[in-house]
């Protein structure tokens, strides 16, 4: 099926044509239209074509007005002001437009496909082997899984990619260390979860680090194992792989936990571009983009400087022959563009790394791997904060564990539905808390602008007033209430039928959705659909305060406002399905 035109579409496509025949010369200007609290919709665009015609925009406007194709579509069109243009929409256009959408034979509501769509290689959800996923690991995870959706179900070819830290000293420290305190390593009999073999592991990470930066004996030992790491010992190597398979076991378990799919291989971690760094310093060398500096190669940038004014440079390859971060993502860049075939490169990362990006991306692009074909962007993100303003920390000043809170996230929520529903099971409670605890930890996140810090606050989370994935899917279970019900009335559009101003306001709204998924997918921007959404549910809410559904007048109006109720409910459903949030039937 095709896409189902929008209202707006619609509109703009008739004002355009009727600004074309007024005044030829501004073929193709835009009339500039926006919903309105006027009247349906607004045009304020003829101001300005106006001035650049030197004429009275009142009588241009008026001119428009006379050449307007009115149609099914168009009720009204009032000249306002100065010059603007207010257009009321017939209510049988509004019920054929949702009409056409839910008849969408593939369930998409009518939402097109992008017209151009690429290969875009995502880089998000990027823990660390050998210690636990923290609250700083969230905002990746849940960013980067709704842009991958709202991308794919868009048409864009999208390729994962979970860049774990996986390489490097660190593992060198680790590995020496165990080998030097094999005690330590408390594999109980019968087995350990994954949750608590990574906090052995990380228990163990952390008297690492503490030897290592007390003791320059073990660093030198700690060192030379990194060596023997690379050059692929198989003893430490096997070790290496042992640490790497335990975080992967916890890393799924808490993925999972956060409703989220990742596939082993999607993890092409670190130690993935191992084979490729000196190939890459060889080409960058070679080029010039890249030049020895005290034995360490490096590009330098002359709008780049540091405090004391001199240019930062980026270090890829450092003196004593080891690589760092970047030699690592230059390398997957090479990888990403000329193996996977990437026309977009997108990295959700954390805004602190900005400049290090910036960096990154600029070399590649003095080496030709990135270009105007082939893009790379850094979607940052801002901080988790507590409720004070400050970076989450629990009271004794650690960093919060992720399955920690998302556990008393689900706790809490239970609580929310055992409150509301006072005759379920334990089992069933617990059935409904985790979609509705889970829900509200990522709408929380995607609600807020990425490049924005948010503070986590459980208690407004799982409320059921305002701007939370609750009020959402509370919406959403009381539209499937109704549905219930109605027994064996169906949903049923009647266009002939005149509409209130809240059924005209909800029908308006629900028409834009296809508009703001693909918005939100070219933006990258989750926090349009979050808005959208939350705004739908809001109008709903004002519906169902003033339209009764079941005891309305006549049977044709009972089945258009189920019709209503149920073109909300798909579009609540679909929505929050591209968020990465469930909306339970019942809550």
């Amino acid at each position: 099926m095709a896409s189902v035109q929008s209202l707006t579409a619609s509109v703009h496509q008739r004002l355009a044509t009727a600004l074309t025949a007024a005044l030829p010369e501004a073929a193709g200007a835009d009339p500039l239209l926006r919903r309105s609290d006027r009247a349906d919709y607004q045009a304020n665009g003829i101001l300005a074509l106006a001035k650049k015609a030197k004429a009275n925009p009142r009588e241009l406007a008026t001119q428009v007005v006379a050449q307007v194709v009115a149609g099914d579509l168009i009720r009204d069109v009032e000249v306002s002001g100065p010059g603007f243009l207010n257009i009321t929409l017939t209510d049988r256009a509004i019920t054929e437009t949702l009409a056409a959408r839910a008849a969408d034979p593939e369930g998409r509501l009518g939402v097109p496909f992008a017209e151009h769509p690429g290969t875009t290689v995502i880089d998000y959800a990027q823990p660390n082997v050998a210690k636990e996923m923290h609250v700083g690991h969230l905002r990746s995870a849940v960013i980067g899984d709704a842009v991958v959706k709202l991308l794919e179900f868009t048409g864009e070819s999208v390729v994962r990619r979970h860049h774990i830290g996986d390489w490097g000293t660190q593992f060198g420290m680790l590995i020496q260390y165990l080998d030097e305190h094999p005690h330590e390593l408390d594999h109980k009999a019968g087995g350990i979860s994954g949750e608590e073999a990574m906090s052995n592991l990380d228990r163990l990470y952390k008297a690492a680090r503490r030897l290592f930066d007390s003791d320059e004996e073990f660093k030198t030992r700690a060192r030379r194992r990194v060596v023997d790491l690379q050059a692929g010992e198989p003893r430490t190597l096997a070790m290496w792989q042992k640490f790497v398979d335990e975080s992967k076991i916890y890393f799924f378990s808490v993925f999972e936990k956060l409703d989220m799919e990742v596939r082993d291989a999607d993890i092409v971690g670190e130690s993935g571009y191992n084979d490729m760094l000196h190939e890459t310093c060889r080409l960058l060398e070679e080029s010039g983009v890249a030049v020895r500096s005290e034995g360490a190669l490096c590009v330098f940038f002359d709008d780049i400087k540091g405090p004391d004014g001199n240019p930062v440079p980026l270090i890829v390859q450092k003196s004593d022959g080891g690589f760092g971060y970047a030699a690592t993502d230059l390398s997957a860049i090479r990888d990403r563009v000329f193996n996977l075939k990437a026309t977009t490169l997108l990295y959700v990362v954390d805004a602190r790394q900005a400049l290090h990006f910036r960096m990154v991306f600029e070399t590649a692009r003095r080496a030709g791997w990135l270009n105007d074909d082939v893009t790379a962007q850094q979607l940052a993100f801002g901080t988790v904060l507590g409720k004070d303003g400050k970076p989450f920390k629990t009271r004794e000043g650690e960093t919060v564990k992720l399955q920690d809170l998302l556990d008393e996230a689900v706790e809490r929520a239970s609580a929310v539905v055992r409150e509301k529903a006072q005759d379920l099971s334990e089992q069933e409670i617990a059935e409904r808390g985790t979609p509705v605890g889970i829900g509200a930890v990522k709408y929380a996140d995607l609600s807020t602008s990425a490049s924005r810090d948010y503070k986590f606050d459980l208690d407004q989370m799982v409320s059921l007033n305002g701007d939370t994935s609750v009020y959402l899917q509370y919406a959403y279970a009381r539209i499937q209430s109704i549905l219930r019900k109605a027994g064996e009335v169906r949903p049923s559009a009647h266009p002939e039928l005149d509409l209130s101003d809240a059924e005209r306001a909800l029908g308006l709204h629900a028409d834009q959705f296809a508009e703001t998924v693909a918005e939100a997918a070219r933006e990258y921007a989750p926090h349009k659909l979050a808005a959208y959404l939350y705004q739908l549910a809001s109008l709903y809410t004002s519906f169902y305060d003033k339209c009764p559904v079941l005891k309305a007048e006549t049977p044709a109006q009972v089945e258009n406002r189920l019709f209503l109720c149920d073109i909300t409910a798909r579009t609540l459903h679909e929505g929050m399905a591209l968020l990465g949030i469930r909306t339970p039937a019942k809550l």
